[in-house]
């Protein structure tokens, strides 16, 4: 844990649950609630679009800190693809990020991948990798209008 943060607690029965906490703690701008979905591992990586990879508890927390300066941000997970294995899950999540630019909002969707493991704390995240998606629709859009 990093010395001078406390870490909320979170329900940690499933990776569903620290999943949504997590998005609920972005969409918030809540950084001790988003914090207190990770584990506590020096090996955690986190990658957000365009930036380099932050390893361990004190680069994710400041990466986040900085993402969240000016509050939370306008995210939402849709078409989560998940894998479970014992002790261990990976999502696959297109986010749905609206931001304003020059007074008029812009959608842009993100490709993620959240991994997941079983610690004594129950289900904790140990990695977040982000990038922009190539495209500017998601696939399911894309596939929709294919077939019609």
């Amino acid at each position: 844990m990093v010395k001078g943060h406390m870490r909320a607690p979170v329900e940690a029965e499933s990776p569903a649950t620290v999943e949504a906490a997590f998005y609920d703690a972005l969409q918030r701008g809540d950084l001790d609630a988003l914090m207190a979905c990770w584990a506590d591992e020096d090996e955690m990586v986190c990658i957000h679009p365009g930036g380099g990879r932050q390893v361990g508890v004190a680069a994710i927390r400041d990466a986040f800190a900085a993402l969240l300066a000016e509050g939370g941000l306008d995210l939402q997970a849709r078409q989560v693809r998940r894998l479970t294995a014992p002790g261990l899950a990976v999502h696959s999540v297109m986010e749905r990020v609206v931001v304003v630019l020059d007074g008029h909002p812009s959608e842009a969707w993100v490709v993620a991948t959240n991994v997941f493991q079983l610690t004594t704390r129950g289900w904790r995240m140990v990695a977040h990798h982000a990038s922009a998606a190539p495209a500017a629709e998601p696939e399911a859009v894309r596939a929709a209008r294919l077939l019609h």
